[in-house]
């Protein structure tokens, strides 16, 4: 089945933009994924294709309608049958984003994602059509297409066939609960740096072990919480196997 993607904007046009350069736009005219950019002022009700009014109880900038964006979301649903995927809005509020939902939204059927703008959405449109909040960091951006962007590309080249070799996604980043380890090519000698001999003597056995130490080295200096997460991971006793 085709992983497909449906993206909910009052910028269509900023899709699909760099998902349809290099392996994401490869695998686009592939077939590998789709991708459908829906304008959300298609589904407003007066000649300006409002879309958002002022704040209840005041306060700056303006919200996104609910009922706007309801019409918005359900015409989607009149398309196919239900399809499994889930719907996503990027917020900055919202849970964020690992390489482990990333996975599990790349095996699925594919997602529908809503981008919200101005000062937010309504909140009982996010309660009403079961939306999933969905962060890309700790910071604000101007809407949510840039993160939409980003989520899309994270789960595009975990789709089968994207990318040349699936250990390319195996020991990356996060993959394994750590930063991936230090990568080096030739020339054999850069500005006085050389490549780490180990690297270079063809043993395998001591390769690996200097990658797993090189990853859990930079994961305990510069990620202290992914590297508590990745010792208590390994202090939990594991499961006997089943006979």
């Amino acid at each position: 089945m085709t992983w497909r993607a449906t993206v909910l904007t009052i910028f269509p046009e900023m899709f699909p933009g760099p998902l349809g350069l290099s392996l994401a736009g490869k695998a686009l005219v592939s077939g590998l994924w789709s991708l459908e950019a829906r304008d959300i002022r298609a589904h407003a009700t007066d000649k300006h294709g409002t879309v958002d009014d002022t704040p209840a109880g005041g306060g700056p900038g303006m919200v996104m309608k609910a009922d706007v964006l309801a019409r918005a979301i359900d015409a989607v649903g009149q398309d196919v049958a239900h399809d499994g995927r889930p719907r996503l809005l990027m917020s900055a509020r919202g849970r964020p984003l690992t390489q482990a939902r990333v996975a599990e939204l790349a095996n699925g059927p594919g997602i529908v994602a809503l981008c919200g703008r101005f000062e937010g959405v309504d909140e009982r449109l996010i309660a009403a059509r079961s939306l999933e909040e969905v962060s890309i960091g700790d910071y604000v951006l101007s809407g949510g297409e840039i993160a939409a962007l980003a989520l899309l590309d994270a789960c595009v080249r975990l789709i089968p066939g994207v990318m040349g070799k699936e250990a390319s996604g195996a020991e990356e980043s996060f993959a394994a609960g750590l930063l991936e380890y230090p990568q080096y090519t030739r020339p054999a000698l850069f500005e006085d740096r050389p490549i780490p001999d180990i690297l270079t003597g063809g043993d395998h056995g001591k390769i690996k072990a200097w990658r797993q130490a090189e990853a859990e080295r930079l994961t305990r200096e510069r990620r202290p919480d992914l590297w508590k997460a990745y010792e208590n991971r390994l202090k939990k006793p594991q499961k006997p196997p089943h006979t």
